[in-house]
């Protein structure tokens, strides 16, 4: 068959395995880290800082530094999307994690995984009354 990737059972086996070790351990962390959820908003007693979910803190965080930096939000947005497109991509020969001809995608990729995290840790424990950072360990 022309046009396909070739690849074993083995590595849609191993795909499976982490996708329900992966829902597994979301589900035990739902158990047990609450819901940010606030009660219904009043213009009276705004919460200082007011922080969005969880999954948004990075953008939250990464705008409070310039409102411009939404346009990396968007770029990076688009670039993951239109990753398999982009020219200078190379064809994959076989079904792998981590491919030697596509070592600089992965190491982009974990570089932008990695600047989400932190940014994410800051927003949700580093940030104080009027988005101050706080070190108050």
């Amino acid at each position: 068959m022309k046009g396909y990737v070739q690849s074993s059972p083995f590595f849609f086996r191993l795909i499976a395995i982490s996708m329900a070790l992966l829902v597994a351990l979301l589900i035990i962390l739902a158990l047990f880290i609450p819901a940010p959820l606030n009660g219904p908003a009043d213009i009276a007693s705004v919460p200082n800082p007011m922080k969005s979910a969880w999954f948004l803190l990075w953008t939250q965080e990464l705008v409070s530094y310039s409102k411009y930096l939404v346009y990396l939000i968007i770029f990076l947005g688009l670039y993951f999307l239109l990753l398999p497109y982009l020219p200078g991509s190379p064809e994959c020969k076989r079904a792998r994690w981590v491919q030697k001809d596509q070592l600089l995608m992965t190491i982009v990729t974990l570089i932008v995984f990695f600047a989400i995290i932190t940014l994410t840790l800051v927003a949700m424990f580093f940030r104080g009354e009027n988005w101050a950072l706080v070190f108050n360990l």
